[in-house]
Order: C-alpha cells, then structure tokens, then sequence
C-alpha cells in the first residue's frame, strides 16, 4: 500500500514540452515555503530526466512519482 501524499500546489503541465514543465515548475516552487509539496502532473517523456536534475540542482526532493498510462505526476518537495 502506497503513502497517501499531500500536495499544497497542482500543476497540469500535460501538452506541455521540454523545457516548460521545469520552467513552470521552478518558477512556482520559488512562491512556496519550505516543506510544501507541489504536484506537477505532465505528458512530456523529457520529464524522467528533466525533474529529477532539477530537483537535484536546486536542493529540492522528489518524493514520489506515479506513473500513468498517459501522464506522469511528480511530488517535489521544496527544502530551501
């Protein structure tokens, strides 16, 4: 059974593609505090790679991805 996680932002970033998503995705972890959780949900494959080097540069974590049959949702973290 997975861990229900709670999201203070959404994001539907479906259609978009690289570079975008990280784009987007950066400029709303800057408004949000330490400790909030983001939930970007998008279609573009670039995504795999592009989230977790972002996230890896930036100082803030992935903590969970699911993925579905046509998007996948990233759960990132914003630790500073």
């Amino acid at each position: 059974m997975s861990e229900e996680i709670k999201a203070n932002v959404t994001m539907d970033l479906k259609g978009l593609a690289c570079p975008l998503p990280v784009v987007r995705v950066s400029q709303q972890v800057k408004k949000m505090k330490i400790g909030e959780i983001l939930e970007a949900e998008t279609t573009d494959p670039g995504a795999h790679a592009d989230f977790p080097a972002w996230a890896k540069s930036t100082g803030n974590e992935i903590v969970k991805i699911d993925k579905g049959a046509s998007s996948t949702k990233f759960y990132i973290k914003k630790l500073k």
